[in-house]
This record gives structure tokens, C-alpha cells and sequence, in this order.
């Protein structure tokens, strides 16, 4: 059994103040980049590189932003394995690390936007402080590997010989949301010209406006605004060119609104279970019944959800809700007397029985979820069409609710499938999608991108409305 994750240290579940309105999706299978060739600089010993990430992938080593090639290198990533996870900056001249700083501490939230920054400066007398990594404005001072640089030698940014690059080191692909990208030349800059503790809840790391800092010669600033141009350089320089992004990369998954996604640690027990684009899309390949959930959890509000059957595949592949703390990774979600589910054949199913319920659903498909914790209700739409002539607006009466679900306990999105040669595949949508939307459809609060519309006083599951309706 393996828990959900909880939201973390993230500015998301604060209102108000500076916001930021895009991230950029990376999704490693596709091998995305940006990539750009930087001028020399003038100074080349000093330099801060900032960003915010939430990480999809904590299992395999994944690259933030690095130069490559034969004779020298610069990576700052992580190294993530079964093991680690531990953030991992260097440079390497081919023979022998010239600096680097790898943390004790390791990072696996992939429900959590992180702010991270790397600063260099190599005419710091003190050689431990040439290198600096800071995670959520605090500095980390324990590494298992820690190289220092030799005073005042030239860094391997910003040399015309090199390309640059956003979301990769040599073959390592980052996986996952990245938002707020901001190089600096030669300035060693703290944490606070990019975020701010907020001040009612202190320990909450929140972004702030960057875009009136000095970037320098080679600085450039990645906001991700502009869907058909992800790599515009909104400091003015030279645009970052794009390789396997498309405008249905542009996200509004935020360090300062933070959407749920599904659970990849619900499918750590096995490699038949994968997760991508962002943690939004679920494949099966296991030979047996696999179950997986989403990354937040509610014990009160109404909330909505859409996915879309990519593949409908398998056998007993259904979509529903489930108490996370009953989370059975080998069963089906609605198994137990905690879980609930529309099935592909047009039942329902609660506690391992089904019943007659609505209409039967296929690849194409796209399911509405509507959970109504304020009066104990569930129900279900196929295609904008909300089955047994539901209501989700009919508050305690329930008409059409595909059942009266357990109070008092904290439900997560999620689905089940058998796969039987054919590999189930299912997109789910908590308002962030990542497959295009022909229509486009906000709650009430303005919140989300749906393909039909949203519910009233059902919202979009995101740290946004979980502070003010969760």
C-alpha cells in the first residue's frame, strides 16, 4: 500500500501576491529541449541560474539545464534511482570532476513545485563558497560529493563553442513542469531576489517578480507565456529553439497554482505501470489487475475531473474515486468498500459488485468525475452527458448519483484495468490538460481548462481552491 502524496512546501496554496501563470511540460519520452548557443561573456566566473520545478519523474536521472560535449561539461540535475535522488551540479573536464555538489538530502515529491538555484562564483576566497545550492530559499550545506573550483577560473556557460540547454544534459531529459527559468551572468544573486517566505505562512516559499532583475550579457528569463513560441527569451535575447514541445506543453501547473496530477509512487512495485506528460497519462502493460490514484486527496468541497480513453484496451478498465489509505496496488479500484467506478461496459461497481448504470464507453471517450463530499454523492458523464440523468446541482437529493459514497473520509481520483495485449491508456484532465481541448471550459472560479463544462460549485482540483474549498 502506498500513501498519497501530500502537497508540500508550495506557494500554490496561497492567495494573492505575485502570480505566475505558466509552466512548461516536459515529458521525457518525447526527449523535449530548448536549446541556444550563448555569446561569450564578459565574465565568466560568476553566474545564478533559478527555477521552479515539479518533478514527474524521481526515478531516473533527469537534466535541468547543461552544456556537453566530448572535452567538458556542465550539468545541473538530479540523479534519481531507486536509491537516490539527490540533486546533482558539476563540471567535468573528460578525465576529473572540476567542481561539484551532490546533496545528502534527497527529493521525491512529485506533487510539489521546488524553487531551486545554483550559484557560481569563482572569485570567492573561500572555496566553499564558490559553489551554492539552495531548495525553497534555504541553503543546502550537507553533500555526499563536494568538489570545489579553483579560484577564479572561467566557468563552462556562455562559451560559443557549446550549446546550451533547458531540460536536458547529454542524454538526460528532465521530466516534469518547469516554470520561472531565470540565468544571470555575472552576478552571484540569493534567494530572495526570486522568492519571498510568506508572511502568514512562514514556511511557504513563494515567487516573486523577476522580471525588473539585471540578467546580463548572456541572462535570459523563460516565462513560457507564449504557447506557440515556448522558448521566447522574455528578458529580450535570442529565442531558445524548441524540439519535441508543442503549444499543449504551455501548463498551468504552477508554483503558485499547483493542479493534481496522478501518483507514479502508486506504481513503483512494478515497471508495468507507466506514467508521462506530466503524470497525466496512465499505460498498463501488466499481465494482471494494476490500480493507480491521484496525487491529492479531499475530504470536503465538490470537485470535477475529466479523462479521456485514449485506449480503452485491457479487460475491466474502470475510472472512480478511492479512500487513498485502502489503496491496493494489485486490485481494482472499486474492490473494496472504499472505491467506486464507472466501468467501460456501462456498470457501476462498489465493494467487488456491479450494477446497471449507464452507457458503455470506448477509446475516444472522455468521462466527467463529479464528487460531491458535501452531501455524500457521486457521478458520472460520458461525453458531456451525465449518466441515469444524473445532477450533480441537486445537492442532498442526488438525483442520478451513481451512489451515496462513505462520509468523512478523504477521496482520490483514480482507475483500474486488467491488460490483456492490449495496453489500456487513459488522459486525465484535473484541469491542466495535457491533450488539446476544443472547447475550454473554467469553474467557477476561473480555474482549469475542461472539455465540457464544469459543474455549478464543483471546481478544478488544484492548491488554489483546496485553500479555499478543500
Amino acid at each position: 500500500m502506498l500513501p498519497t502524496i501530500a502537497t508540500g512546501n508550495v506557494a500554490s496554496a496561497i492567495g494573492g501576491g505575485y502570480t505566475v501563470d505558466n509552466s512548461c511540460r516536459f515529458n521525457d519520452g518525447d526527449s523535449p529541449v530548448l536549446s541556444r548557443t550563448l555569446g561569450t561573456a564578459p565574465n565568466r566566473k560568476i553566474c545564478t541560474f533559478s527555477h521552479w520545478v515539479k518533478m514527474s519523474d524521481t526515478l531516473n536521472n533527469i537534466g535541468w539545464f547543461g552544456t556537453y560535449n566530448s572535452g567538458n561539461n556542465f550539468r545541473w540535475g538530479m540523479m534519481a534511482s531507486a536509491s537516490d535522488g539527490a540533486i546533482d551540479a558539476y563540471e567535468h573536464d573528460g578525465s576529473a570532476y572540476v567542481w561539484r555538489r551532490k546533496t545528502n538530502r534527497r527529493f521525491r515529491d512529485t506533487a510539489a513545485f521546488y524553487h531551486l538555484m545554483l550559484v557560481l562564483d569563482t572569485t570567492q576566497s573561500t572555496a566553499g563558497d564558490r559553489v551554492k545550492i539552495y531548495v525553497n530559499g534555504v541553503q543546502e550545506t550537507s553533500f555526499s560529493s563536494s568538489d570545489d573550483p579553483g579560484l577564479n577560473i572561467d566557468l563552462p556557460y556562455a562559451n560559443s563553442a557549446v550549446t546550451h540547454y533547458v531540460g536536458k544534459h547529454n542524454t538526460e531529459y528532465f521530466d516534469g513542469y518547469m516554470a520561472e527559468v531565470v540565468f544571470i551572468d555575472g552576478q552571484a544573486l540569493t534567494p530572495t531576489s526570486f522568492g519571498e517566505f510568506d508572511e502568514d505562512s512562514p514556511t511557504i516559499w513563494k515567487p516573486i517578480d523577476v522580471s525588473g532583475l539585471t540578467f546580463g550579457t548572456n541572462g535570459f528569463y523563460l516565462d513560457f507565456e507564449a504557447s506557440d513560441n515556448l522558448g521566447n527569451d522574455a528578458n529580450g535575447g535570442t529565442d531558445w529553439t524548441e524540439a519535441n514541445l508543442d503549444a499543449t506543453d504551455q501548463a498551468t501547473d504552477t508554483p503558485t497554482n499547483s493542479f493534481c496530477t496522478m501518483n507514479p509512487l502508486s506504481g513503483l512495485t512494478t515497471s508495468s505501470q507507466s506514467f508521462s506528460e506530466g503524470n497525466l497519462v496512465v499505460t498498463n502493460s501488466a499481465g494482471g489487475m494494476r490500480q493507480y490514484n491521484s496525487s491529492f486527496a479531499a475530504a470536503s468541497g465538490k470537485w470535477y475531473a475529466e479523462v479521456k480513453v485514449t485506449s480503452v484496451g485491457g479487460d475491466a478498465p474502470g475510472v472512480g474515486i478511492i479512500d487513498p489509505s485502502v489503496f491496493d496496488y494489485d486490485s481494482h479500484i472499486a474492490a473494496s468498500n472504499s472505491g467506486y467506478c464507472y466501468l467501460y461496459g456501462g456498470n457501476k461497481q462498489y465493494n467487488g459488485s456491479g450494477a446497471s448504470f449507464g452507457d458503455s464507453w470506448t477509446t475516444g471517450d472522455i468521462i466527467g468525475i463529479a464528487i460531491d463530499l458535501t452531501n455524500s454523492k457521486l457521478y458520472f458523464s460520458k461525453n458531456g452527458t451525465w449518466q441515469n440523468s444524473g445532477d450533480p446541482t441537486s445537492g442532498a437529493t442526488g438525483t442520478g448519483s451513481a451512489y451515496d459514497i462513505v462520509s468523512d473520509v478523504f477521496y482520490t481520483f483514480g482507475g483500474s484495468s486488467n491488460d490483456t495485449g492490449t495496453d489500456p491508456v487513459y488522459s486525465w484532465n484535473f484541469g491542466n490538460p495535457s491533450f488539446a481541448i476544443s472547447s475550454g471550459n473554467a469553474d467557477g472560479d476561473g480555474y482549469g481548462n475542461f472539455e465540457y463544462a464544469v459543474p455549478s460549485g464543483y471546481y478544478a482540483l488544484c492548491t488554489k481552491n483546496l485553500a479555499e474549498y478543500g
